[in-house]
């Protein structure tokens, strides 16, 4: 009879790795482009190298943070969700305590960060740092917390443009409640992966509420988002390559489509993992658009 042997113990660094989705880059990238666009806009082109740093960390850093809130708090949901029974802080390899002191550093790492700009911009940060840490406990009594996921997700673009012009402008608010559509969109196609299990445990989520009209709603938020980001932008006159990234990213929302209509796990989960191009098609006309205005 073959010998047996314990699985081999993960390292403490891995684990941590693990917690804050390193592999993941899709979780920070459907952030960062948005924010990169306001930051574009706000400065009429490139922000200058300060600025483009400090925000590409800071989103990358408030995500991990994010990330370690969201296990603390569901971690007695996620042992009956399959696609989370193994991560660190649920499956017991990483403590309450080590995973709250890994968010605290991240925090404070990218407050740090802003520190470095102006104080508007400082001071945006504080309602946005609060808002991701509520946001996990909004799915046991909110319909909609991909919403108050959306707010959370939507302060970099206040922020950029507050430490830009000191000030946030109509223009930005409106892009804001864009991309309010697009986390909408994209965060209810994660929802619907994991739907089955959300209903068993009674987990509150977007997918849930919505229904049969989960697709329809999807396809409605991914509208919204483009609309507004149009009639935001428009005036600005960024010409072809800015109308440019719009029709690519309206072709990649059309897209979305054929992946979900059948609300499959596989189908669902692919489009939430690809969503963050269309803020990268979006971003991508921006920036030609100013560079060649």
């Amino acid at each position: 009879m073959p010998a047996s042997f314990p699985a081999p113990q993960r390292s403490k660094l891995s684990l941590y790795l693990d917690l804050i989705r390193f592999d993941r880059p899709a979780g920070w990238l459907v952030l960062v482009w948005p924010t990169l666009s306001a930051l574009w806009v706000a400065g009429r082109g490139f922000p200058g190298w300060h600025l483009l740093a400090v925000f590409v960390l800071g989103t990358v850093l408030m995500r991990s943070a994010g990330c370690t809130i969201n296990d603390i708090a569901d971690r007695d949901f996620d042992r009956h969700v399959k696609r989370t029974t193994q991560r660190p802080v649920t499956s017991g390899q990483i403590s309450v305590r080590e995973a709250a002191m890994v968010g605290l550093v991240l925090t404070l790492v990218a407050f740090g960060l802003v520190l470095s700009t102006r104080w508007e911009a400082v001071a945006w940060s504080v309602p946005a740092v609060l808002f991701t840490i509520l946001y996990p406990f909004t799915k046991r009594f909110f319909a909609m917390p991909q919403a108050f996921l959306g707010i959370a997700f939507n302060f970099g673009i206040v922020i950029a443009f507050a430490a830009v012009t000191g000030e946030v402008p109509a223009t930005a608010w409106t892009l804001w409640l864009a991309n309010m559509f697009l986390v909408l969109a994209y965060d209810t196609e994660y929802a619907m992966v994991d739907r089955d299990d959300d209903l068993k445990i009674g987990m509150k989520t977007s997918a849930i509420t919505l229904g049969r009209f989960d697709v329809a709603g999807v396809m409605g938020f991914f509208a919204l988002c483009w609309l507004l980001t149009a009639w935001a932008l428009a005036p600005y006159r960024l010409g072809w390559p800015f109308w440019t990234g719009m029709v690519v990213a309206a072709a990649q929302m059309l897209w979305h489509f054929t992946l979900i209509r059948h609300r499959t796990r596989e189908g669902c989960f692919v489009a939430f993992s690809k969503s963050h191009w269309i803020g990268a098609a979006i971003f991508a006309g921006v920036a030609l658009g100013f560079a060649l205005r």
